[in-house]
């Protein structure tokens, strides 16, 4: 038996394609157990995130397991099976080496993001509550984790706006001016929106609005950001006096739609919308950025602001890897 990982991510898929395949994290665990139904699959874990969707799993033999997962997938998507050439594949060794990567923030749009760590792991629990995990996936992932605890340790691939939430929000204020001038709602509180509100406190913004389908956890973030929740029916009502949406929820439909806004256009005197979509699948109907005063940005937005980082901060890249490197060489993992 091998270790095997099937992906698509921001660099290989735009996001109209990687949200067909995005998984919401209360299904995580259902997904893994799904996973391990395909023939000769005997362990399995899921990580799905705004910028990727992972399988990884253990079987005998690679073109067997990844023909049946791809096949399983165009059909589950009702996508052509044609869509593979999205998908990366991963066997072996290489494996280990790129769930380590992926744990220590090095395959993010955003260099040394923070959020994927914990994402990785609450994927992992869900995979474990649902008993899909055995000796190969409990070792590489418990291993990686502990590579990408010291990788973030050791070295300064943390630094600088590395959350897609932080780098959001400088996408709001480079288009729209200073943040102190302008009000703000989010449409989410999960970790995401709560990351993305911190910045936005940070950056002076005058007035934050909260809308969650949970009202007490809109509740409990506004407090926290010293802003006001308003129930989720009523966003629309906000809408008619924000300058900037940041949308980051788990909805598996558009929330926003073109016809929210218009309705909204007479009310606001045709001010100008700054819309920052960081969900995947996408929370904001793309139409949306059609109006004359609207400007919608999506999750691959931000891909621009990520490259010039990456340039930036190629050694810190190079001693991840070493480290990486290093440690898997230390303690190879069986099937690895």
């Amino acid at each position: 038996m091998e270790l095997f990982c099937l992906g698509l991510n921001h660099r290989t898929a735009p996001v109209e394609v990687r949200e067909k395949f995005a998984v919401v994290t209360s299904h995580l665990g259902t997904a893994s157990r799904e996973l391990t139904t395909l023939e000769d699959v005997t362990e399995g874990v899921v990580i799905s995130t705004c910028n990727r969707t992972e399988f990884y799993f253990v079987a005998p033999d690679a073109t067997s397991a990844f023909a049946k997962l791809e096949s399983h997938l165009a059909a589950k998507t009702s996508l052509p099976e044609g869509i593979t050439p999205h998908f990366y594949r991963k066997e072996k060794s290489s494996v280990a080496q790129h769930l380590c990567r992926v744990v220590s923030g090095l395959d993010s749009m955003m260099l040394g993001e923070t959020e994927i760590f914990g994402q990785v792991k609450q994927a992992y629990q869900a995979a474990l509550d649902a008993g899909t995990t055995s000796g190969m996936l409990n070792r590489l992932f418990q291993r990686a984790f502990g590579i990408g605890k010291k990788v973030r340790t050791e070295t300064s691939i943390q630094e600088g706006a590395t959350s897609v939430g932080s780098v959001a929000v400088e996408l709001a204020e480079k288009i729209f001016g200073h943040l102190g001038d302008s009000e703000v709602m989010l449409i989410g509180a999960g970790e995401m929106s709560r990351i993305t509100a911190q910045s936005l406190v940070s950056r002076g913004a005058r007035s934050i609005f909260v809308a969650n389908r949970s009202h007490e956890r809109a509740i409990e973030l506004a407090a926290e950001m010293g802003g006001s929740a308003v129930t989720f029916d009523d966003w629309h009502r906000v809408l008619e006096r924000v300058d900037v949406v940041i949308s980051s929820t788990g909805s598996p439909h558009t929330i926003v739609h073109r016809a929210d806004i218009e309705k909204a256009r007479r009310a606001r005197k045709f001010r100008p919308l700054f819309l920052i979509d960081i969900a995947v699948p996408r929370d904001i109907e793309p139409a949306a950025g059609e109006i004359e005063e609207v400007y919608l940005y999506d999750i691959d937005t931000l891909e621009q602001l990520a490259e010039g980082a990456r340039a930036r901060r190629q050694e810190q890249i190079r001693e991840c890897e070493r480290i990486i490197d290093a440690e898997l060489a230390k303690n190879r993992l069986a099937g690895s």
